[in-house]
């Protein structure tokens, strides 16, 4: 009787942890379930519409232009995230996407072709704004910011492009949308594009452009993904010929979008990589006997990734060079993608003990300045 009575318990029990975690996952379902919250309808109806390049709009993305741009001469990040507030840059690139999921190529072409005008429009006008302002740039940090992607971009602008189609298939529409235009920042990116044309200054135009077209891709990707995931209505032809010939036109921009897509994840993960690497190395190689590392920079624009090195203090002997050397292709990075500079250091003989302590204490105010500098912004 005592052992039936046990049975019973722990079969009972069995059917109470097997309820709970039925219930639990239940829950589970139903918050992730998207079934209940979006109208695919509504949200295709919104993407057509707001894809046109109006006269409204035309001027609205005029004037965010113009007010990223100042934000950027003046270098102000509040002033670049009001611009990118009211931009309207976002709603033809999420059209991509949607056209692509929904086999339209008749819409695709018209939202590509309204992503080509705003970004000629955007061009013009920062280009001009750079040509007549009167101010100086008294640092180029944000401009800078805006020409070399990393593996962070591509993240963003994947997930901002997620939560972005999400928002518009939403029955309740709320901020969400305005955040994705600030995190994906597509404005800065055009402006950094029109400062380098009005400098005639390459570096600027083709990074700044780079960048754009990497955040695009991705938000267009993303969108497409999340149209396919919704079953947005796809759209079906009558005539078998017309249908093969949208379909091959579709599968083609999807190649021209995801080839350079790949690329640049890859690329940027590689150099995302060096990145980390070159900082452990500096880090773990700050001092040597009588110099140290000062200042250093990493470079991506020639075919290898370059890590230059900046020596300060006394002049430092081919043995320790060698030793740094071998330090680095120990923790990965080859002596040919490592330049060490020594103008900053000084020859023992030619030098007193006080000129090199005074040298190296104006050096360190110098880095304590160019530190805090880079805190304040």
């Amino acid at each position: 009787m005592y052992i039936y009575h046990q049975i019973n318990t722990i079969t009972a029990m069995e059917g109470k942890v097997k309820q709970f975690f039925q219930g639990a996952w239940n829950k589970i379902v139903d918050i992730i379930s998207l079934s209940d919250h979006i109208d695919v309808i509504e949200a295709s109806d919104y993407i057509r519409k707001n894809i046109t390049l109006s006269g409204p709009n035309a001027y609205v993305l005029a004037c965010a232009i113009f007010i990223a741009s100042i934000g950027l001469n003046v270098n102000s990040t509040a002033v670049i995230i009001g611009a990118m507030l009211i931009s309207p840059l976002m709603s033809p690139i999420i059209g991509v996407g949607y056209s692509l999921g929904v086999n339209d190529s008749q819409f695709l072409r018209k939202a590509a072709a309204n992503l080509l005008y705003m970004v000629i429009i955007s061009l013009m006008v920062s280009t001009l704004y750079f040509v007549i302002s009167p101010l100086e740039l008294e640092t180029t940090s944000e401009l800078d910011a805006r020409t070399n992607p990393t593996i962070y971009d591509v993240l963003i602008a994947l997930f901002g492009g997620l939560a972005g189609i999400i928002e518009i298939s939403n029955k309740q529409k709320g901020t969400v949308f305005s955040g994705v235009a600030i995190a994906t920042a597509l404005m800065p990116p055009l402006c950094t594009a029109g400062y380098g044309l009005a400098t005639l200054q390459m570096k600027y135009f083709i990074g700044a452009l780079y960048l754009f077209f990497i955040n695009s891709v991705f938000i267009a990707m993303a969108a497409f993904i999340m149209v396919k995931a919704l079953k947005y209505p796809v759209r079906h032809f009558a005539d078998p010929r017309v249908q093969r010939r949208v379909n091959r036109t579709i599968s083609l921009v999807m190649l021209i979008l995801i080839i350079p897509s790949v690329y640049s994840a890859v690329t940027t993960i590689q150099e995302n990589r060096f990145n980390q690497i070159a900082k452990q190395f500096i880090k773990a190689n700050r001092t040597m006997s009588k110099a140290y590392i000062f200042d250093y920079s990493i470079s991506h624009h020639e075919k290898q990734p370059v890590l230059k090195i900046a020596f300060a203090g006394e002049t430092v002997g081919e043995a320790e060079i060698e030793a740094l050397l071998r330090n680095g292709e120990a923790m990965g990075i080859p002596r040919d993608q490592i330049v060490i500079q020594q103008s900053l250091t000084s020859s023992r003989e030619n030098t007193s003990d006080k000129e090199i302590v005074e040298s190296i204490l104006e050096r360190n105010d110098q880095e304590i300045r160019r530190r805090e500098e880079l805190i304040s912004r």
